[in-house]
């Protein structure tokens, strides 16, 4: 079954007219499977955000070189 969502976030189900149960007052069971692409989020996800980084990246930097950026950083620190 599907519904449509109305103002104010609610939904609204109605059984089929073949359905035979009298639940009338009770609780029941309902199960939502929301859409796999959201529409309400413009936000980057955490993929993309990853992947603009990695392509920001120096990609031929070598270990003795990153150390060498990383303590010319401390280094700033103390002054």
């Amino acid at each position: 079954m599907e519904a449509k969502v109305l103002p104010g976030n609610k939904i609204e189900i109605d059984l089929p007219p073949d359905t035979v149960l009298n639940t009338a007052g009770n609780t029941i069971e309902v199960i939502l499977l929301l859409p796999e692409k959201s529409t309400r989020s413009t936000e980057p996800s955490i993929l993309e955000i990853l992947a603009e980084i990695h392509s920001q990246r120096p990609s031929s930097r070598n270990l003795e070189e990153i150390n060498r950026d990383l303590q010319a950083e401390r280094d700033t620190w103390d002054s």
